[in-house]
């Protein structure tokens, strides 16, 4: 089981690190939203962490690992449509190891992709090195392997590789966009604060925002009990519904 955990997690990785396009091409969104909306607000919105872009900083870094690893679920569809992933499931290993060595793999190179834009950030200097940066690289880990566990098992369910981004992209925009990635919570509408509440990704950018800034909306406890237990919970559901696929 360990071995095809790992074969699958090393397969995810270097299919990532030899495709230079997708490595450089999916940070020019991250740094597109910082750009556009940190300095373009940074005289319209107070925030209590000093500047607007340090603000958004820990956000912009989620944002990265949210949208790779979640996309990464992708790779499940194209492995079935060129027979790839009925050669592995016919194989004398358990499914379950199948699903870890994808989810590990996804979330390992969302994990590098949000280490990527944290050090364009630190050079840009939004952000300083500080001793929460450990911190840090868990909520990364957290997000990237509850979103990778999450894009599977949403891909497990689906067949037609068109209709996956369009799926993900409708799920994913609000989930970014309500995080309170952009905005403080302390400032939000009530309405508005209950639906943040209820986004687990606000658990994982308030976490990093803490690590990072020193100061966050959330306990970072909190943070930390519910994006694991989401995480848990994805892991479970994408291994569930992984299971059902059909060889």
């Amino acid at each position: 089981m360990a071995s095809a955990t790992y074969i699958l997690w090393l397969r995810s990785v270097k299919r990532y690190f030899r495709s230079r396009s997708r490595m450089f091409g999916s940070l020019a969104q991250p740094l597109f939203f910082f750009f556009a909306l940190g300095f373009g607000l940074s005289n319209v919105v107070s925030t209590s962490n000093g500047s607007y872009t340090a603000f958004i900083a820990p956000g912009i870094i989620a944002m990265s690992v949210l949208f790779s690893s979640v996309f990464s679920g992708i790779q499940i569809i194209w492995d079935r449509q060129f027979g790839f992933l009925k050669e592995t499931l016919v194989a004398p290993v358990s499914r379950i190891s199948i699903m870890l060595g994808q989810t590990l793999g996804g979330a390992t190179t969302s994990i590098i992709q949000g280490c990527l834009i944290f050090v364009l950030l630190l050079l840009i200097g939004s952000l300083k090195i500080s001793f929460g940066i450990l911190l840090a690289f868990l909520f990364m880990a957290l997000i990237g392997l509850s979103f990778t566990a999450m894009g599977i098992a949403i891909a497990s369910r689906i067949e037609d590789m068109e209709g996956f981004p369009l799926i993900m992209n409708f799920v994913i925009m609000p989930i970014f966009f309500l995080s309170g990635a952009l905005f403080p919570l302390t400032n939000a509408p009530s309405a508005l604060k209950v639906i943040t509440y209820l986004n687990p990704l606000t658990y994982g950018v308030e976490g990093m925002r803490y690590a990072l800034l020193g100061s966050s909306s959330i306990n970072p406890l909190v943070c930390l009990s519910v994006l694991g237990g989401f995480g848990l919970l994805m892991v479970f559901l994408g291994a569930f519904l992984f299971n059902r696929i059909k060889a």
